[in-house]
């Protein structure tokens, strides 16, 4: 079953948008956009959605009240989703952490900027079994991200996916790599009737580092109007799980 999605974010469809828009064509979902740069339209607010994704889109565009309109949507049982990245949660120039979603998000914001830009690796590590993650192989094939917002996971969330990051060691042609810090990745929760999650890395480069490209096959994807992407199979997998679960199919 398609879901009915509104999308917004991710700079345009002809760019870092063409990645979640492509699976979400890719996996026959409908869904309405606005650019990173658009004020939203409360015109939109009057359709039925399923869910809500919020991607690099800054807290700027919206009015109070059509925040406050979102949160009553979610309430009632629309989904939500925010994707990290440099104008979400907070980021350089997200500003969420002064709005009502704060109270519908899984997560605690922090008060000043949230982006942590990794240079060692760092793996995305399941924490506990859920559908979203079917039996994509985080044990076997552990993926790698390359940036995140820092988050804190709100009491009875669920944190399905960590971040932990790797420092690294040499000794001549020797590498050691030796666990560090964690952090939430995915985090999973509820707000009245609706789903709510949090993805705390981006869905498109260059924080999503080698995630794109998780697969055992690529597979090639593209939006009406946006850039065609190629992408390995078990990206494309995650994310189809986490919007079909959201939308409750």
């Amino acid at each position: 079953m398609a879901c009915r999605i509104l999308y917004l974010g991710d700079t345009a469809l002809n760019q870092q948008a063409c990645y979640l828009a492509g699976i979400m064509s890719h996996c026959g979902h409908n869904f309405d956009y606005l650019r990173s740069d658009q004020t939203f339209d409360s015109s939109l607010l009057d359709n039925d959605y399923d869910l809500v994704i919020i991607s690099d889109y800054p807290a700027a565009n919206f009015a109070a009240e059509q925040l406050e309109t979102i949160t009553q949507k979610v309430r009632a049982g629309t989904s939500i989703l925010m994707i990290g990245g440099w104008e979400s949660f907070v980021g350089l120039s997200g500003g969420y952490n002064e709005t009502c979603l704060t109270e519908v998000l899984p997560v605690i914001m922090k008060d000043s900027d949230d982006r942590l830009n990794l240079f060692s690796p760092c793996l995305a590590v399941k924490e506990r079994e859920h559908e979203v993650l079917g039996d994509l192989p985080f044990d076997s094939h552990t993926p790698a991200i390359g940036g995140l917002c820092h988050l804190e996971a709100k009491p009875g969330a669920e944190v399905i996916l960590s971040a932990l990051e790797h420092k690294v060691s040499r000794n001549g042609d020797s590498f050691r790599f030796n666990a560090s810090t964690k952090h939430p990745l995915l985090v999973m929760g509820s707000y009245g009737k609706g789903w709510t999650a949090a993805f705390a890395s981006d869905v498109a480069p260059h924080w999503v580092g080698p995630f794109v490209d998780w697969g055992d096959k690529r597979i090639n994807a593209q939006a009406p109007n946006a850039e065609a992407v190629e992408v390995g199979s078990w990206y494309v997998q995650f994310f189809s799980n986490l919007i079909h679960w959201l939308c409750g199919n």
